[in-house]
C-alpha cells in the first residue's frame, strides 16, 4: 500500500474533525450555550460537515496562514480606506462622482477560488463585481472610474492567491 493511500483517510478525517469543529463554533456563537439546543446543533454540524466534504473535497488548495493575515490585514485597510472614500462622496455633494465601470483581468482560473475572491470583493466599499466580459476579465462597477480600482484589485489578488496556496 502507498503512502498516498495510507494517508487519505487519515487527511479526511482531519478535515471533517476540523471542519465540524468549525462548524460546531459557528453554531454555538449564533445559538448560545443552551444544553437543550446542542442535540439540533450537532445533527447541523454532521450535516454541514458531510456537505462540505462532499461539495468541497480536503486536499485542494492549503491555506497558509501568514499569506491569509496579509490578505486580511490588506483587506481591513482597504476597507478602511474606501469606506471613507464613500462617506466622504456621500457626505460632500461637491466631489464629483465618476460611476462606471472598470475591466480587471484576473490570474485566477474560473471555479471556487475566482468565486470567493469575488465574493471578497464584493465587500470592498464602492466597488462591486458584476460578471465578466468575453476575454474572462472581471468588470467592476466603482463609484469613481479614476480610481486605481484595477491596480488595487490586482494586489488583492496576488495576496489571496499567495494566501490560499496558489503560488
Amino acid at each position: 500500500m502507498s503512502a498516498s493511500t495510507s494517508d487519505a483517510p487519515l487527511g479526511l478525517k482531519r478535515a471533517a474533525a476540523a471542519r465540524a469543529a468549525l462548524f460546531l463554533a459557528f453554531w454555538l456563537m449564533i445559538s448560545g450555550w443552551a444544553p437543550a439546543d446542542l442535540p439540533v446543533g450537532l445533527a447541523a454540524v454532521a450535516g454541514a460537515t458531510w456537505t462540505s466534504l462532499r461539495l468541497l473535497p480536503p486536499g485542494g488548495s492549503r491555506v497558509r496562514i501568514g499569506s491569509l493575515a496579509s490578505l486580511v490585514a490588506s483587506f481591513l485597510r482597504q476597507s478602511i480606506v474606501s469606506g471613507t472614500d464613500v462617506a466622504r462622496r456621500a457626505l460632500n455633494p461637491r466631489l464629483q462622482l465618476r460611476p462606471g465601470f472598470v475591466t480587471c483581468p484576473l490570474r485566477l482560473p474560473p471555479g471556487g477560488e475566482r468565486s470567493a475572491f469575488c465574493a471578497l470583493s464584493s465587500l470592498m466599499p464602492g466597488t462591486l463585481p458584476t460578471g465578466t466580459d468575453e476575454h474572462g476579465a472581471l468588470l467592476v462597477h466603482c463609484l469613481d472610474i479614476g480610481q486605481p480600482v484595477a491596480a488595487n484589485l490586482a494586489a488583492e489578488e496576488r495576496l489571496f492567491i499567495r494566501a490560499v496556496g496558489g503560488e
